[in-house]
């Protein structure tokens, strides 16, 4: 579908609901929605693990759009995200090349909710990206994201998920997820995401939160994450205005 070109910035997001609490940013309850089956195409992609040690990468190298994700696999507003709102039409950006995607996983909610799902999640979405299965995983994790915040990712259930994922079960995943394998990049990947915060948020910016060849999506404007539409006519206008993003006057 063509969408008209030429829209500003604050046009965009008057376009989208102009308040999302977020996870970390005051948020209690969610939307329950479910996503869409795996995209056959995603499995396609590169992906890879930054010099950073925890940034996951996924998409063309060169493409001229990097969209750096922050979130936690229990969040609900990551999943409205990731499920309803921008991330399909950041799915086909990726898969256009047109945009790559970049991921730090937080696991906050394990301590501030209990539980340990997020741990969990992240640790096995680690183990996936061994096996070039991250993309696919991921989008099936936030998918099927459990109602019951605090017995929500299990072992038991993390690998049922991945028998959804060609390839992806095995005796390294499967040992991977059920020892925990990667206890290390999960402790690492949530101290990324709170140095993120800087001195302004110490405990991390709150998830999703999206950052824009550099530039964070203002938090007055967040609920555009939650706007399939209107995220792909951000995205558009990005990608022919990139200078005006910088201004933050499309």
């Amino acid at each position: 579908m063509h969408r008209a070109r030429g829209r500003r910035w604050a046009a965009v997001c008057a376009a989208a609901a102009l308040a999302v609490a977020g996870c970390g940013q005051g948020a209690t309850e969610g939307p329950s929605a479910r996503g869409s089956v795996p995209y056959e195409s995603l499995g396609e992609l590169p992906e890879k693990l930054g010099a950073d040690g925890t940034t996951i990468t996924v998409g063309d190298p060169d493409a001229p759009i990097t969209v750096h994700l922050y979130e936690d696999p229990r969040c609900p507003y990551c999943q409205e995200f990731e499920a309803t709102g921008g991330a399909p039409a950041l799915r086909e950006a990726t898969i256009r090349r047109e945009a790559k995607t970049e991921y730090t996983l937080a696991s906050f909610l394990d301590d501030r909710a209990g539980g340990d799902g997020s741990k969990k999640a992240v640790n096995a979405l680690r183990a996936a990206l061994e096996q070039d299965r991250f993309a696919e995983y991921h989008e099936v994790l936030y998918a099927h994201r459990p109602a019951d915040s605090a017995g929500d990712y299990t072992d038991a259930f993390l690998l049922e998920l991945a028998d959804q994922i060609d390839g992806l079960r095995g005796p390294a995943f499967d040992t991977a997820v059920k020892t925990m394998k990667y206890r290390d990049f999960v402790t690492a990947s949530q101290q990324a995401y709170e140095r993120a915060g800087g001195e302004e948020e110490p405990e991390g910016p709150g998830t999703p939160t999206a950052v824009i060849n550099g530039k964070r999506i203002p938090l007055e404007h967040s609920g555009i994450l939650l706007d399939t539409d209107g995220f792909a006519d951000l995205l558009e206008e990005i990608r022919d205005k990139p200078l005006a993003w910088q201004r933050l006057d499309l």
